[in-house]
């Protein structure tokens, strides 16, 4: 069980989790061979793998949730009330392979970047149709 389950409240529901392009796996593995006689390509694969096994990102019925961390717990959580913009940004490519970044603008705090997702338009179609306290079809 991992942490958006823990931390869910009382009649709070998951509606969606994002998760991770296999592009952005395919980058560690990339660095790790064609930079991996060099310790940079080492440090690349463990910084981008570490990241992506140790983040969990999901919206609920009440919060958008960004969870990151190995040793350390570091959460952003915005209630969807006070989520002003959800911006989508994807290249040329990540439009052909369908991944892309989100970026959830929220009142009174810094914005949150998650990086390449799959699906960043049904991600974000997920938490304006959690806004408006429909649940999605697609979850």
């Amino acid at each position: 069980m991992g942490y958006i389950e823990q931390s869910l409240g009382a009649n709070e529901v998951l509606i969606a989790r994002a998760q991770f392009h296999w592009f952005y796996r395919l980058q560690a593995w990339l660095a790790l061979i064609f930079l991996g006689i060099f310790v940079v390509g080492i440090w690349i694969f463990f910084r981008l793998m570490i990241r992506m096994w140790t983040t969990e990102i999901g919206v609920t019925t009440h919060r958008f949730i960004e969870k990151t961390g190995l040793f350390t717990l570091r959460t952003n959580e915005i209630a969807l009330p006070n989520i002003e913009g959800v911006r989508v940004t994807q290249t040329f490519l990540g439009r052909l392979l369908g991944y892309g970044h989100i970026r959830v603008e929220g009142t009174g705090i810094d914005a949150v970047e998650i990086p390449n997702i799959a699906d960043p338009i049904g991600f974000r179609r997920a938490i304006e149709t959690a806004k408006d306290g429909a649940v999605p079809r697609t979850a």
